[in-house]
């Protein structure tokens, strides 16, 4: 288990540092930038992309590599970010307003993230901790957003194994002794549920079928080794390859089937969104490894 907290360790610094990073008119590719370069000089490796999805969008946003969008006064910031020590993962987020109009919605999935926190032990159900999510988040008069959820966590795999939901979906799976589980409650004042948005530029190896372009071929082996089976941006590779490299290799990628993308996902009334996360290795006194 001891890459596992190391992981937790990293990402919890790496996620006050980037909290910190989040200000008014700063642009949102150099935050991302730092946080990654900050959880390599801690000694990992970004299990995925970091995030930053502003307001209406849930999950999934991450830069460019010439974006210059900045933060604007009264954004609501949902900071993603995962660690990786030799497969052993960590995922954690927190959400920032800069401003104070929308305290309650980023207090609501705080607050549920905390009492359901309290639930995690072997033996208990899934729909036991996804009641208590969605009793917190409606009590502050907000809704969860229900076909997002917490997730297991594997060597080298984010999402993997069981699904701990944010309402009572009825699933009576009892957690087992040393899963390794994040929950993530997202609060919304919307009606509950997010959509597939425009594309994320975030992608996941699924394939190595052959492909024809030497640099290509070159690309494809690099993501095997580096990143294996987690989550990659164009904003990363174009630190190791050339603008134009990247995008002819993206474009084989995804003719030969070998990378899925993964899209972004607005709100679908586009109701603001907060969320908030923390990753626990199950015990009778669960380990919280990103507090």
């Amino acid at each position: 288990m001891d890459n596992w907290i190391k992981a937790g360790k990293i990402a919890s610094k790496a996620r006050t540092y980037g909290y910190s990073l989040i200000k008014e008119g700063v642009i949102i590719r150099e935050v991302l930038d730092k946080i990654e370069a900050f959880i390599e000089k801690e000694g990992g490796k970004a299990a995925f992309p970091a995030q930053i999805s502003i307001n209406q969008i849930a999950a999934h946003y991450t830069s460019l590599p010439s974006d210059i969008l900045t933060f604007q006064k009264g954004d609501i910031c949902k900071l993603d970010l995962g660690v990786s020590i030799e497969g052993a993962i960590a995922d954690t987020a927190i959400t920032k307003e800069i401003g104070n109009k929308n305290q309650k919605l980023v207090e609501a999935s705080k607050i549920a993230l905390e009492e359901a926190l309290k639930l995690i032990k072997p033996g208990v159900a899934l729909n036991t901790i996804g009641k208590k999510i969605n009793e917190v988040i409606t009590s502050y008069g907000f809704n969860p957003i229900k076909n997002l959820s917490g997730h297991e966590l594997g060597e080298y795999q984010v999402h993997t194994g069981i699904s701990i939901p944010n309402y009572n979906d009825g699933n009576k799976t009892l957690l087992k002794e040393n899963q390794i589980i994040a929950i993530e409650p997202f609060a919304t004042t919307g009606e509950g549920f997010v959509k597939e948005g425009k594309p994320s530029t975030i992608y996941r190896l699924i394939n190595t079928k052959p492909i024809r372009s030497p640099s290509s071929r070159k690309i494809q082996k690099y993501l095997e080794e580096e990143f294996k089976t987690l989550p990659f941006c164009i904003r990363q590779l174009t630190k190791k390859f050339s603008q134009p490299q990247v995008s002819l290799a993206i474009r084989e990628l995804e003719k030969a089937g070998n990378i899925y993308q993964y899209p972004q996902l607005p709100e679908k009334s586009n109701g603001l969104v907060s969320q908030h996360e923390h990753t626990v290795i199950v015990k009778d006194k669960p380990i919280i490894t990103t507090l």
